[in-house]
């Protein structure tokens, strides 16, 4: 009987390490997606400041001279507008793209099964 208490104790334990580890590793590639994703809305927020400088500058200048110059910075603030819209695109995606942490919790699921000896129930 003690032996049999040992195996299941010994046998728990390492379970409970790999449901650690899984979980670890699933965090770990979560984050780097958000973070991937997180750094291009960062990104797209300094473009959609950056148009607001140069609009603001340009309708200034337009203003103020009545010149050509000032549809110089028009044309940089469409360009700098282009780039944000690029970068939240493209952050917006891989923000969707991060899958979370499935399969920790697909195991997490069996492992009451598991304890009580029905592990058919967890096809």
């Amino acid at each position: 009987m003690g032996a049999l208490v040992a195996e299941v104790t010994r046998d728990l334990s390492t379970l409970v390490r790999q449901e650690i580890a899984l979980a670890k590793a699933e965090a770990t590639e979560s984050a780097k997606g958000a973070g991937r994703g997180a750094g291009m809305l960062a990104g797209a927020g300094y473009g959609a400041g950056m148009v607001l400088l140069f609009l603001s500058l340009a309708l200034w200048w337009a203003l103020g001279t009545a010149l050509g110059l000032g549809w110089a910075a028009v044309v940089v603030a469409v360009v700098w507008a282009v780039v944000a819209a690029v970068l939240a695109l493209v952050g917006r995606r891989e923000l969707r793209r991060t899958p979370g942490m499935s399969q920790t919790a697909d195991s997490l699921r069996k492992i009451p099964h598991a304890l009580q000896g029905h592990e058919e129930k967890n096809r």
